[in-house]
This record gives C-alpha cells, sequence and structure tokens, in this order.
C-alpha cells in the first residue's frame, strides 16, 4: 500500500507543531533576558499557520485516503481540508493567536517558564487545528487529546497557586473520565461497523444486524460523552468555573472558545457526518443537553456577586456554560431538518470567538491594576480607559444580541430559526427566555462601566492589593483593537459569516 501526503493540506497543523518544537528547543539555549523572544516566535508561527489556509478556500482537498486493491474508497480519507474544516480551522489558529498575544504580557509578568508555556500552547492548538479536517474516529479522539492534555498543564502554569493547581487537577480529572467513556464507545462502535472511517461508519451503522443493534447503539451514547464534556454541556460543566477562575487570563480565554471548538466539533463530525442512522438517539439527546446548559449557566451567571474575588471570571465561566446551549440547539436541529442547520452553529461560534476573546482581553487590561477580578472593579472603567470600556461594552452587547452589535442578534435569530425549522418549538421557547434572562447579567456590567467611580472602592482596592496604573502593554491592545474590529465588520456586515447559516459545509 502506497500512501500520498498533501502537504498543503496539513500544513496550517505542520506548521503550528513544528513551531512548538522549536519554541521548545529554543528555551533550552536562550538565556533568561532572551525567553520574551518565544513568544514572539509563537505569535509568528500562528500567523504563518493561519496564512496558510488561504491556498485551500477551494476546500477540495484530501489526503491519508484508503489505498490499494480492493481498499480504495473516495470517501474513506482520514483527513479533509473541506470548508467546514477551514472555517473551524480559522477560529482556533485565530483565537490561538490572540490568546499568544495577550500570553506574551502575562507570561513575563506572571513569572511563568516561558519554553513550557509556548510549546504547551502551540502543542494544544496544533491538535484542535487537526480535530475538525480529522474524518476517522482514532483521529478524532488522538486530535481531541492533544488539545486537551497540553491545557491541563496551561491551566496548572502559575506554580505555587493553590486555585491554579486545584482547577488543573478538577479539569484533568473529570475530563480523563469522559475520554475512558467516549474510547469505550469507539470500541463498541467498530466492533458493531468494522470501520473506523466516519463515511463507511456511517454506511454500516444503516445495516447493523439486529444482533448488534444495541451495541451500536451504546457506542453513539458512549462516544459523544467526551464532545459534551467538551463543549461544557449540563451535566459535564462542573469543571468550568473553578477551572477559569484557577487559570491564567489568557489560558482562561483559550478554554472558553478554543476549547468549546474543540468539543462543537467533534460533536458535529460524529453525529452528522458517522451517526445520521441513529439521529433518533442522539437528537432529542441533544435537544435535551442543550435547553438544560442554557437554562443552568445562565441562572447561575444570574447569581454571580459584584463583591466577589473572581466573581467576572466566573460570570463569563457561566455565560460561556449558557452559550454553549445555544451552540448545541442547531446540532440537534439537524437529526430532525438535515445537516444545513450547522452553518447555524458555525456562525454563531465564530461570532462568540471573537467576542468573547475580546471580553477576555479587556480584563486582562483590567487586571493589571485590579488583580481581585470582582465586577465592581468594572465600575468607572469609562472615566479611566474610555476605549477600553466602549470595547467591553460592544463585547458584552454583542453576547446578549443587542444593538449595536448586530452580529450578536443576527447569529441568536439564526439559531432560533434553526429551532423552528427543526419543529423544536419548544426548544425555541426555552432560548427565547434565556435570552431575556441573560440580558439582565449582561446589561448590570454594561452599565457598571459608565457608573461615576466608587471612592470608598478604591480606597478599599488599596487595600487589598490593587496595582498602580501603569501604561497597557501593546500586544494587551492589539489583541482588544484586533477582536473589536472583527466583532465590528460582522455587526456591520453580518452576511460574512451568516452565509454559512444558509447553506451546507459539508460535501454531499
Amino acid at each position: 500500500m502506497v500512501q500520498s501526503v498533501d502537504w498543503l493540506a496539513i500544513a496550517p497543523v505542520v506548521i503550528t507543531a513544528a513551531v512548538g518544537l522549536l519554541v521548545l528547543v529554543a528555551d533550552l539555549f536562550l538565556p533568561e533576558h532572551r525567553k520574551p523572544l518565544l513568544g514572539w516566535i509563537s505569535v509568528a508561527g500562528l500567523a504563518a499557520a493561519t496564512a496558510t489556509l488561504l491556498p485551500l478556500r477551494a476546500g477540495d482537498r484530501t489526503t491519508f485516503c484508503l489505498t490499494g486493491p480492493g481498499t480504495a474508497d473516495p470517501g474513506a480519507c482520514s483527513y479533509a481540508a473541506d470548508h467546514f474544516a477551514l472555517v473551524v480551522q480559522f477560529l482556533v489558529l485565530g483565537g490561538a493567536l490572540v490568546t499568544a498575544l495577550l500570553s506574551v504580557t502575562a507570561v513575563r509578568e506572571a513569572r511563568m517558564p516561558a519554553g513550557e508555556y509556548w510549546f504547551l500552547l502551540l502543542s494544544s492548538a496544533a491538535g484542535a487545528a487537526l480535530l475538525p479536517a480529522s474524518r476517522d474516529l482514532a483521529t478524532l479522539i488522538v486530535a481531541l487529546e492533544v488539545a486537551s492534555l497540553p491545557a491541563f498543564a496551561l491551566v496548572g502554569m502559575r506554580r505555587g497557586d493553590r486555585l491554579s493547581s486545584e482547577a488543573a487537577l478538577k479539569f484533568f480529572l473529570s475530563s480523563v473520565t469522559a475520554t475512558a467513556v467516549s474510547l469505550m464507545g469507539v470500541s463498541f462502535v467498530y466492533a458493531a461497523t468494522g470501520s473506523l472511517h466516519l463515511t463507511q461508519v456511517a454506511d454500516r451503522l444503516g445495516n447493523v444486524p439486529g444482533q448488534l443493534d444495541t451495541l451500536a447503539m451504546a457506542g453513539v451514547a458512549l462516544t459523544l460523552v467526551g464532545f459534551a464534556f467538551k463543549t461544557a454541556a449540563v451535566p459535564f460543566h462542573f469543571w468550568v468555573p473553578d477551572t477559569y477562575v484557577g487559570a491564567p487570563l489568557p489560558v482562561a480565554g483559550y478554554l472558553s472558545v478554543i476549547g468549546k471548538a474543540v468539543g462543537f466539533t467533534g460533536l458535529i463530525l460524529v453525529t452528522v457526518i458517522a451517526f445520521p442512522a441513529y439521529s433518533d438517539v442522539w437528537g432529542p439527546a441533544l435537544a435535551v443537553l442543550a435547553a438544560l446548559t442554557m437554562t443552568l449557566g445562565n441562572a447561575a451567571a444570574l447569581r454571580q456577586s459584584a463583591d466577589r474575588p473572581g466573581g467576572a471570571v466566573r460570570l463569563l465561566a457561566w455565560s460561556s456554560v449558557g452559550q454553549a446551549g445555544y451552540l448545541l440547539v442547531p446540532i440537534a436541529a439537524a437529526a430532525y431538518a438535515g445537516r444545513d442547520q450547522i452553518g447555524s452553529t458555525v456562525a454563531y461560534a465564530l461570532m462568540y470567538a471573537a467576542v468573547n476573546l475580546g471580553a477576555f482581553a479587556v480584563a486582562a487590561l483590567v487586571a493589571r491594576t485590579k488583580p481581585l477580578h470582582r465586577l465592581r472593579d468594572y465600575r468607572g472603567l469609562y472615566a479611566e480607559s474610555p476605549l477600553a470600556a466602549l470595547a467591553m461594552a460592544f463585547f458584552l452587547l454583542c453576547l446578549a444580541g443587542l444593538p449595536p452589535g448586530i452580529i450578536g442578534l443576527f447569529a441568536k435569530v439564526t439559531v432560533f430559526r434553526s429551532a423552528v425549522d427543526a419543529g423544536l418549538g419548544w426548544l425555541a421557547v426555552v432560548m427565547a427566555v434565556n435570552v431575556v434572562i441573560a440580558l439582565y447579567y449582561y446589561l448590570r456590567w454594561t452599565a457598571l462601566l459608565f457608573r461615576a467611580p466608587d471612592a470608598d472602592a478604591a480606597h478599599e482596592g488599596a487595600r487589598e492589593g490593587a496595582q498602580p496604573r501603569t501604561r497597557t502593554p501593546w500586544p494587551v491592545t492589539a489583541a482588544i483593537v484586533l477582536t473589536a474590529a472583527t466583532a465590528l465588520v460582522l455587526s456591520g456586515a453580518p452576511q460574512l459569516v451568516l452565509r454559512f447559516a444558509t447553506g451546507s459545509l459539508f460535501p454531499l
């Protein structure tokens, strides 16, 4: 058997991984005062990996396909650079690039080991970029773990910090359990079908012998567990708030966007491509998960106190759980109305990635002078930093789905329409109620930005370790500007993203 490799198709993943190895080796030889150079090498590598998506925009490349006498199958490939994969890879690599910009300053100021940090970040990004192009169950699981294992270490990167160590341990134990369950599901599916390639699995699941039907059904259900964990869907959400609070802020932002992208991409691939024959199993299950996730996430975000240390990060964490519920809706709808509904999830994910990373970028800016991450620390931000306050207000309004955050409004309408088109009227009602609930805590935070500064709070903050105001590092400013500009462009021309919701991203 002779296997050809399309190096251009896999270039985004290979470049990201190669730069990670380069950083790890360079760390051995660079003196301590030159270690910041590793961050800029990482930023340049992620930018180069993102740029290599342009030659692939036709979306017609596959590689690592079955070859040889009697094995040729044009649909049985392990890697496909189709439009779906390219859009998600753009989201992943672009999000990792913004995370890297935020990390350049954070790594130096928190005295985290630079070589290890950048190697882990790039390794995780490489796994996350591999996953949307994976077209067999083995590659999917490997990509999921390559994206996840470095993230455990990144969460615990602040040595000596009890919260960071506890967050990393909770994240690790719960993730490993979910992965073990998924691997059992994959083994059941393989036993029932005799194949790991998604297209072959789909064909054979439609003709499973009666005695293997229960085994196949159990395999389908168990396989979804690991990806549902990554999306922070209820009841697999319990690790989110503590992990986000304990992790370095750029890592929390990375997990909220790229971690979710990994989970939703995996869910889409296994449900829509591999398991359409069992849509009557995963469709209702995902619909119920969507309703529970958005309801519990928004209810918990609603309860966050303005005075609680870490309250701002916890609110963003619970908000991300609520947003995960919205993202699950079109996947559930695909079981009833076809795979074209998946475009709504991709469109919503692109909007969410830009504005949520932007919110974490502003949080990183505020944390430079007010490290307790309380909601009350944002009171009067407009008087101190008008542009940062305006950017944060815009990000929150996008998440809420209110003008001028037009892209957030359009994305929510698209998701809502997918539920209605699929006949899931009850789920559309649940979503509408949750959107109204979320308005309260998003608008409350927005209002704080423009209120008069609290003099008593300023004196209290000084006693609790608030840092004197310093000049904002330009990488943090660049991250805020980049995410704000993306959100503004998408709000001015939402069709740039929402056109994916009107047609299929998958070849028929």
